[in-house]
C-alpha cells in the first residue's frame, strides 16, 4: 500500500499520519518516507490492516490518496504510477542533456574498460559522429579472474570526464561498492549498477540515498527473476532516487556459443509491469561481436527505450570484452538502423506501404 501525502499538508498532520500508522502497524521501525517527482509517499505492508483501518487513514488531513499496489514492488509498479518515467541525463552546462524514456531510443556506446587517455578519446568521438548519445565507459571493472584488468579507476573517471567536455556525450560508468557512490556520482551522469551487483541491497540503497541524485541503471543478474530485479529496483527508488533504468543483457544458459541468453520478451512485459525504461545490451547477451547488429535491432523491434553497446577501435587488441565489441563502422550502422525502426514502429512509413 501506498500513501500519498498531501502537498500543503502541514508538520503536525504528517507527524501525526506516521504516528497512527505506526501504532496500526505495531512497529517502532521507523517508515519509510520516499519523495517521487514532488510526491511525498509512504509505503507500508497492509496485510494487517482491515478496512476500518484504511478508512481511518483515509479521514487523515495529510492524506491525498492511498493506493493498494497487489505486488511485492510498489513504487517502481504500473499500479502506482501508469504513466512511463522520463529520465533527463546530463547537466546542460557540461554536456549535452538527453532523455531517454521519451519515445526516441537512445544509443549509449564506448570501450568496456577505459584503458588509455588515446583508446578513450578516439572511441568517444567515433561514438559521437556515429550519432549515439551517450559514452558508456568502465573505470571500475569487475572480472572474473582476478589476474583480468580491472580497469584505471580514479584516473579513468578522469579521462571519462575528459572525454564528456571534448564531445559534449554525457557518461555512463559502474560504480561496484557503497563507498564509491559518491565519488563516481561526482563525474558521471549515469550510475550503472552491474549484473553481479543487482542484489548488493548496500550498494543499492547508497545509490538511492546520494545527494545529486544521479540517475541509476540496474542491470538484471545473471539468473535473476523478473520480480526480483523490479525489488532490486525497489530499494533505490524507495531509498529517494526515483530515476532508475532497467536494463536486460541476457541471463545465464547452458549453450556456450553464446554469452547468455537476451530475454526479449522481458521487455514488453516490463512496459506492462513497471513505468521505469527499459534498456538493451547485446553485447553481454551475446558475446559475439557479429550478433550484436541483429539484436540490436530485435531489442528496438521488441519496445526497448534504447541499447547500450560495447565498441573499440580495434575490438581484437582490446583489454576487456574485445569479442562482443563492435567496431565504429559497425556503430554507425546499428545507429542508424536503430533510427530507421524506430521510425517504423511509429508508422511513419506505413503510408507507403497501404499505397
Amino acid at each position: 500500500m501506498i500513501i500519498v501525502v498531501r502537498k500543503q499538508a502541514g508538520s503536525e498532520e504528517r507527524a501525526r499520519l506516521i504516528e497512527i500508522l505506526g501504532r496500526m502497524l505495531g512497529t517502532l521501525r521507523p517508515l519509510t518516507v520516499t519523495h517521487m517527482r514532488e510526491r511525498e509517499v509512504v509505503t507500508v505492508d497492509n496485510s494487517n490492516l482491515d478496512a476500518q483501518a484504511l478508512a481511518t487513514l483515509r479521514q487523515q488531513p495529510a492524506v491525498e490518496d492511498i493506493v493498494t499496489v497487489q505486488t511485492p514492488y510498489k513504487l517502481v509498479s504500473r499500479a502506482f504510477q501508469p504513466a512511463s518515467t522520463v529520465i533527463e541525463v546530463g547537466d546542460s552546462a557540461q554536456c549535452q542533456p538527453v532523455t531517454i524514456g521519451g519515445g526516441v531510443p537512445v544509443v549509449m556506446a564506448g570501450p568496456c574498460a577505459v584503458e588509455n587517455r588515446e583508446q578513450l578519446l578516439t572511441t568517444a568521438r567515433a561514438v559521437k559522429d556515429a550519432g549515439a548519445q551517450v559514452l558508456r565507459g568502465g573505470a571500475f571493472k569487475p572480472r572474473t579472474s582476478p589476474y583480468q584488468f580491472q580497469g584505471l579507476g580514479l584516473e579513468g573517471l578522469e579521462l571519462l570526464a575528459q572525454a564528456r567536455e571534448i564531445t559534449g556525450l554525457p557518461i555512463i560508468t559502474e560504480v561496484m561498492e557503497p563507498a564509491l557512490v559518491t565519488t563516481v556520482a561526482e563525474y558521471a551522469d549515469i550510475l550503472q549498477i552491474g549484473a553481479r551487483n543487482m542484489q548488493n541491497y548496500p550498494l543499492l540503497l547508497a545509490a538511492g540515498r546520494q545527494s545529486r541524485g544521479k540517475p541509476v541503471m540496474l542491470k538484471r543478474g545473471l539468473s535473476s527473476t523478473i520480480e526480483e530485479w523490479l525489488l532490486a529496483a525497489e530499494y533505490i527508488v524507495a531509498a529517494g532516487n526515483p530515476n532508475v533504468i532497467l536494463c536486460e543483457r541476457g541471463v545465464r544458459s547452458f549453450d556456450p556459443l553464446t554469452r547468455n541468453v537476451l530475454d526479449l520478451t522481458c521487455v514488453p512485459l516490463l512496459h506492462q509491469l513497471t513505468h521505469l525504461p527499459v534498456i538493451v545490451d547485446p553485447s553481454h547477451a551475446t558475446g559475439r561481436r557479429e550478433l550484436v547488429p541483429t539484436m540490436s535491432r530485435a531489442g528496438i523491434a521488441a519496445g526497448a527505450n534504447g541499447l547500450i553497446l560495447e565498441v573499440h577501435p580495434d575490438p581484437d587488441a582490446a583489454l576487456c570484452d574485445g569479442k562482443q565489441s563492435i567496431t565504429p563502422e559497425q556503430l554507425w550502422t546499428v545507429v542508424q538502423e536503430t533510427q530507421l525502426m524506430a521510425r517504423l514502429m511509429n508508422g511513419e512509413f506505413l503510408p507507403e506501404y497501404v499505397a
